[in-house]
């Protein structure tokens, strides 16, 4: 039988009081098995396209060098099932606590080939408030921090900025408030997976 998961209290209290949280062993192995073989499977299967930036979704590899399989929760396998039961009690949690107002979870799977970075940004766009947790779930069966590929959280703006690193290392999830860090994906020096998405509300565009 699956363990059953950490409970989400202790995300939301991290997020309540520095707005972010990174949860070692989230996902048992098994589970990160599951879905590092389906992430090979689809892309080997041609389904994996590669990210765009920005509103419009244009190709900049030279920012972006992820593919990218958007998410359908109805065709979802067993194994991508029980990560959406989880991440559901997660979104009970986060707005029952911080009100805020997530209704719905949109995800896909990440493939950075080796050497691929995401550079600097914030996951909400300017005129859409609609994304406000982003969350990323590594999927990495044997990782070492020397394999780099860490998610650099930048946690202040300005020069000699606070940072935190979080090593990519399966089981692993981070979340953290969409619009208040800029961050990004540091190079690799093998492929490195993940599901990565955001707890969303109902957009109000300005």
């Amino acid at each position: 039988m699956e363990p059953s998961p950490p409970a989400v209290d202790p995300i939301v209290d991290q997020l309540e009081h520095q707005g972010w949280s990174a949860t070692p062993e989230w996902l048992a192995p098994a589970l990160v098995t599951a879905l590092a073989r389906e992430i090979r499977r689809e892309r080997a299967a041609g389904a994996f396209r590669c990210a765009g930036v920005g509103r419009d979704g244009r190709v900049e590899t030279a920012v972006r060098g992820d593919e990218i399989l958007w998410l359908d929760e109805a065709a979802a396998s067993p194994a991508l099932r029980a990560v959406l039961a989880r991440l559901e009690g997660l979104r009970e949690a986060a707005n029952r606590d911080l009100q805020l107002g997530a209704a719905e979870v949109e995800l896909h799977f990440a493939v950075y080939p080796a050497g691929a970075a995401y550079a600097v940004h914030v996951d909400r766009f300017r005129d859409d408030d609609a994304r406000v947790l982003s969350l990323v779930l590594y999927l990495n069966e044997a990782w070492d921090a020397a394999d780099g590929g860490a998610l650099r959280l930048h946690l202040s703006a300005g020069p000699g900025a606070g940072y935190v690193d979080v090593v990519p290392r399966g089981g692993t999830l981070a979340v953290f408030l969409a619009d208040r860090f800029p961050h990004e994906v540091l190079p690799a020096r093998c492929e490195r997976l993940s599901l990565a998405g955001w707890f969303r509300r109902r957009a109000i565009r300005r």
